[in-house]
């Protein structure tokens, strides 16, 4: 428990807590009375409103149209798997604002449906919910699959031998110990959507704002701190108050779960039924995902005189007095890759400690602790990232100038990941094989070794693609912190959003796309990797 207290600690709740006191501090003197009067203003009621019942309706959607693809991937096998499980994850390593581009370019003025039908979505809910599935596709998918491709089947055949039919053998048997898995999965998605920016931003128009959108707008825009600081404390107390029924939830559901090796899991479809279900999870694929993707890399080859590579030809240089960049925006491809293996590295550190400390039950300040590790996905990106310039500005931790302060804010996604991966696995571990090691005279250490790692050993993996792909994505905290000369690809995508011109728009579409293709290979490769008795990742 040492390593992910102090971690969090020292680059999570010092940053967080020195903001709001800036907020909500004059000469000294706190000053809540500030709290009532933002909270009563009606403007600031309807973004919390809004902010609400649109999670909860991204996440009903996301669960609905992936968790099919979760047993699609868990239970069949067909050509072209592994490519289309690493496709599915790009969109989610992402930054939103390329997400909300790509679909401002599908439904938005001159995008697809409006030159084929004349129908035009954005500015509306319904762009908003699509955007976040296509984001959140992938975070059912693996957190949901991962654990379904290891349950043992002739478990649901078992009940179907003794009268039960196929749902109800499903609902009974396979469901209940998908629970802790499909309970993770939906509160990523919730977080994620509670605390959804860009794809709000550039979406939703003047008329929707979530409270994340908010915050931004009453600090870089407003410069209203007091307001922006009431608005993160309400955030950071509905997703404590969200992760405490969740953890409660979840330990009541907890059950040793027999294990056993994907490999023996997975088989070619049989009968029309289960091949229209692989046809109807590959059709949303190419709906849902591949075709957004494919307006991006349409649009980065689309320059003034016709298709070619000028907009990637561009990136190879810095430009002038006024080009967006110091350097090469080119350089940023490298600068992500490096800072997102350091932040995955961290990442696993922090995020497998607690895991393992959390697997123990050691009494409510390490269950409570459990909830606490996702706070940084519900609290405002742009309050940890001006928290970092503000207290890591001293000796001994004087930051500002140095390149792991980047790496750091990253890893501060990754973790909650590799916590909410790895813990159902490890929790599944049926607790008498530890104990029947220890009897035959195993250490601690070895009895980790010889029992929980290879069983857990698949869970890390997908841990550290989902810490390294966040990484790779990170946007919020990462813009007020990467330097000029350092910039990531998503801070570059941004910079160059943000400015007029088709040679910047061009560029932001190649980098999007650069983007896109390292997280793709990157995937792939992770994809390939075999473990001795844990099956492909």
């Amino acid at each position: 428990m040492a390593v992910p207290v102090a971690f969090f600690a020292v680059f999570f709740a010092y940053p967080v807590s020195a903001i709001v006191g800036r907020g909500l501090k004059t000469d000294g003197t706190w000053q809540f009375g500030r709290v009532g009067e933002v909270l009563t203003r009606p403007d600031i009621l309807d973004v919390l409103w809004f902010t609400t019942w649109q999670a909860l309706a991204s996440t009903a959607l996301t669960l609905l149209i992936a968790l099919p693809g979760a047993y699609v991937f868990a239970r069949f096998d067909f050509p072209g798997k592994q490519v289309l499980r690493a496709v599915v994850t790009v969109p989610f390593v992402l930054p939103t604002v390329v997400v909300g581009t790509a679909f401002l370019a599908l439904l938005g003025r001159g995008g697809l449906l409006d030159e084929l039908w004349g129908v035009r979505l954005d500015t509306t809910v319904w762009a908003i919910l699509l955007a976040h599935v296509f984001f959140n596709y992938a975070v059912v998918v693996r957190t949901v699959g991962g654990l379904w491709s290891q349950l043992d089947p002739r478990q649901e055949e078992a009940a179907r031998v003794l009268g039960a039919g196929r749902f109800a053998a499903w609902r009974r048997v396979t469901l209940p110990a998908l629970g802790p898995a499909v309970a993770a999965a939906a509160l990523m998605v919730f977080l994620f959507t509670f605390t959804s920016f860009g794809v709000v931003q550039i979406l939703g128009g003047p008329a929707h704002s979530t409270l994340e959108v908010e915050v931004y707008r009453q600090t870089a825009l407003l410069l209203d701190l007091p307001t922006a600081a009431v608005l993160t404390l309400v955030q950071f107390a509905a997703v404590g108050a969200i992760l405490a029924v969740h953890a409660v939830t979840v330990r009541r559901r907890e059950r040793a779960l027999r294990l056993v090796d994907p490999a023996q899991t997975s088989r070619r479809p049989q009968g029309p039924g289960q091949w229209a279900l692989l046809g109807g999870v590959l059709l949303t694929a190419l709906l849902l995902i591949l075709l957004p993707l494919g307006v991006l890399v349409e649009r980065s080859f689309d320059g003034p005189g016709g298709y070619g590579f000028g907009y990637y030809e561009a990136l190879q240089s810095a430009g002038g007095s006024g080009s967006t960049f110091l350097v090469p925006p080119l350089e940023a491809v490298g600068n992500s890759l490096r800072y997102a293996f350091i932040a995955t590295v961290i990442a696993l550190v922090v995020g497998g400690l607690a895991a393992a400390a959390l697997t123990r039950r050691a009494g409510r300040l390490v269950r409570g602790f459990d909830a606490l590790l996702m706070l940084p996905l519900g609290v405002s990106a742009v309050t940890v990232g001006f928290g970092f310039l503000i207290t890591l500005d001293k000796p001994p931790l004087d930051l500002r100038t140095s390149w792991i302060l980047v790496p750091l804010a990253q890893a501060l996604v990754g973790v909650p990941f590799v916590v909410r991966t790895m813990l159902p696995v490890l929790r599944a571990v049926d607790e008498r094989l530890r104990e029947a090691a220890a009897v035959l005279g195993a250490s601690p250490l070895r009895a980790w070794r010889e029992v929980d790692l290879p069983l857990v050993r698949r869970a890390v993996l997908v841990a550290a693609g989902f810490a390294f792909a966040v990484s790779l994505g990170e946007f919020g905290a990462t813009v007020f912190i990467a330097r000029p000369d350092n910039p990531t690809l998503p801070v570059a995508v941004a910079r160059l959003l943000g400015r007029s011109g088709e040679l910047n728009y061009g560029q932001a579409m190649a980098l999007s796309t650069i983007l896109m293709l390292v997280c793709a290979v990157s995937l792939l490769l992770l994809e390939r990797i075999r473990t001795d008795r844990s099956g492909e990742f």
